[in-house]
């Protein structure tokens, strides 16, 4: 069984910017694998980041280098003036992480986990399972909108669809208590997330999540991630963290954000 520490959640491409920002088109010639229904086939254990303690990324082919970002340069996340202490406050003690209380990651931060995802896809849904606190998410592709009851939860309510070759996710219905990429990186249950998976040419897969919340945020937020096939024959597995964490008292309060 796997023990990882909650905290250890990498963050990358974190940048204001409030338009989508699509992958370069595969070369002429080039093929995507697909599935029996003529979609990309995103099916597999990805990861973003390798276990931080051995340094290690997912699988890397010639040419591919060590990048796990893809668009432009990183840029501070847009909040309300007014909030930025708050974020300050947060980001400044390490014990405060919700992800050290044991608590599921939320979306789109869960993806950025140091430990594996796994992507299960068929023409009616998508399951995504996640090693990182025993997360599932089960998106239906059936072109029907969000409940209009949902209860705010940690996941949120994740609804899909096919724009081209690009799987496309809208999410909403969160609870308060996750946050997003980054450090003290509150939302509020207005928080709206749209995700794009970009299969690539070369195996690896572009991900996009397009962060809105009119309630803390002045714009839009952009997080990017270059997806990858595990070394080895990984496999999704346990990766324990527990209630009431005893490490807490030993973590070190950071000086700062």
């Amino acid at each position: 069984m796997k023990l990882f520490h909650a905290t250890m959640f990498a963050v990358v491409s974190l940048t204001a910017y409030g338009q989508s920002l699509a992958p370069a088109q595969a070369e002429k010639g080039s093929t995507l694998p697909r599935s029996f229904d003529g979609k990309p086939d995103l099916s597999g254990i990805w990861q973003a980041f390798g276990v931080a303690l051995f340094g290690e990324t997912g699988e890397l082919r010639p040419g591919q280098g060590t990048k796990s970002n893809w668009g432009p340069p990183v840029g501070p996340a847009p909040y309300r003036k007014e909030l930025e202490g708050k974020v300050s406050e947060l980001a400044s003690d390490n014990r405060k992480d919700p992800s050290v209380q044991c608590k599921m990651a939320g979306v789109p931060r869960i993806t950025g986990s140091v430990v594996p995802l796994e992507i299960i896809q068929t023409p009616k849904k998508v399951a995504i399972l996640y090693e990182s606190g025993h997360a599932f998410r089960i998106i239906p592709v059936d072109g029907k909108p969000h409940p209009s009851d949902l209860d705010p939860s940690y996941m949120g309510h994740s609804t899909g669809h096919w724009e081209g070759d690009t799987f496309v996710t809208d999410v909403v219905g969160f609870n308060r208590i996750t946050w997003l990429p980054g450090a003290g990186h509150f939302h509020s249950e207005a928080l709206h997330v749209m995700e794009r998976y970009m299969l690539q040419p070369d195996g690896t897969i572009f991900y996009e999540a397009i962060m809105e919340d009119p309630e803390v945020f002045t714009k839009p937020w952009a997080y990017r991630l270059i997806l990858r096939h595990p070394p080895r024959d990984e496999r999704i597995m346990e990766s324990d963290c527990t209630e009431n964490n005893q490490d807490l008292e030993h973590i070190v309060q950071s000086t700062k954000p």
